[in-house]
């Protein structure tokens, strides 16, 4: 990888990091090994152009636990021409049969911060107590070592795995310490990446994770909130449109737009104003009282908030006047 990317290897208590800022983008790529078929790759970079990076599994059987926490990726597996979306914030399992390869896309000029956690299950399986007959249902299937087949499990979406992830990432650590809570946290992601894919096998989505059908719900009721703008959207009226209860619904939003839901309503409205204040068809007082505010000195106050400048001087970066009548 050093070689394609032309970066910087260093290797510092037997984790690799490779920083780059070239022709080819700019990131850090950190990687290390453990006993029992354990390592990991993390991965924090920007790629100027479509980057696709290709792992190649020989004789080997491993499970891949993936994690992304900024951005997203695509993934194909054997057919180039059959790639599989991976969203933020969704726990991923994959597994691989011998002397296939697995191709992670990563899209031009995105952040994008990705954990990715490999254990070589032939080498797990001599572990003491590795307890992997304790698996049931498709998570049984991915850690068979006899398997032939491709797997690809979609958990649940979880901000507490996001929570351990960054935990790691941000860990200050140096010599055995440094080792020791690195192996330490990924066992920690792992067993809560392998928890919820087992809740999602059983229908269960504990209070800080989200299933596929909670996204929907969530990006059905954002559509709806843009269309409706103007109406009043407290967040009690929301849960009960969504079908969502209050806290699973702010999950949601955290999880999708890194918002609280007020934040996003307020966003979303001021985003709609911005828009509106390029067209001089409509008076700064008929775009507040279309976004469902009332006061005009309120809404000048938290334009300016965010995007440090004045609605009529904004307007005026567009236009020198209106071009009817006076602003009012």
């Amino acid at each position: 990888m050093k070689g394609l990317i032309n970066g910087d290897l260093k290797e510092v208590w037997g984790e690799y990091t490779l920083t780059f800022d070239n022709e080819f983008g700019r990131g850090v790529i950190k990687g290390m090994g453990f006993d029992w078929g354990l390592t990991y790759l993390d991965f924090e970079v920007s790629f100027i152009e479509h980057t696709e990076i290709t792992f190649n599994y020989n004789l080997k059987k491993v499970v891949d636990f993936l994690f992304i926490s900024e951005g997203h990726l695509g993934l194909n597996e054997e057919d180039p021409t059959s790639t599989i979306n991976l969203n933020r914030y969704q726990n991923v399992i994959a597994s691989n049969k011998a002397q296939s390869k697995k191709t992670f896309t990563f899209s031009k000029a995105i952040q994008i911060k990705v954990n990715l956690i490999q254990l070589n299950i032939c080498n797990y399986k001599k572990k003491k107590n590795n307890n992997l007959s304790s698996l049931n249902g498709t998570l049984q299937i991915v850690f068979d070592d006899h398997g032939n087949d491709n797997h690809l499990l979609f958990g649940n979406y979880s901000l507490k795995v996001a929570d351990e992830v960054k935990l790691l990432k941000s860990t200050c650590h140096t010599g055995i310490t440094r080792t020791l809570f690195i192996e330490g946290q990924l066992n920690l992601i792992m067993a809560m990446q392998l928890q919820e894919h087992q809740n999602a096998q059983r229908g269960k989505v504990l209070l800080n994770s989200l299933s596929l059908s909670h996204i929907e719900k969530i990006r059905m009721l954002s559509a709806h909130m843009a269309k409706n703008v103007s109406e009043p959207l407290p967040i009690e009226y929301l849960s009960i449109l969504s079908g969502l209860g209050s806290k699973k619904l702010q999950l949601g939003f955290r999880v999708l737009y890194s918002k609280t839901v007020n934040e996003y309503v307020r966003d979303l409205k001021l985003e709609i104003a911005r828009d509106q204040l390029k067209d001089f068809e409509l008076s700064i007082s008929e775009i507040v009282y279309g976004i469902g505010y009332k006061s005009r000195s309120y809404f000048s106050k938290m334009f300016f908030a965010r995007y440090g400048i004045l609605p009529k001087d904004y307007r005026g970066k567009f236009k020198k006047a209106p071009r009817y009548g006076k602003e009012g």
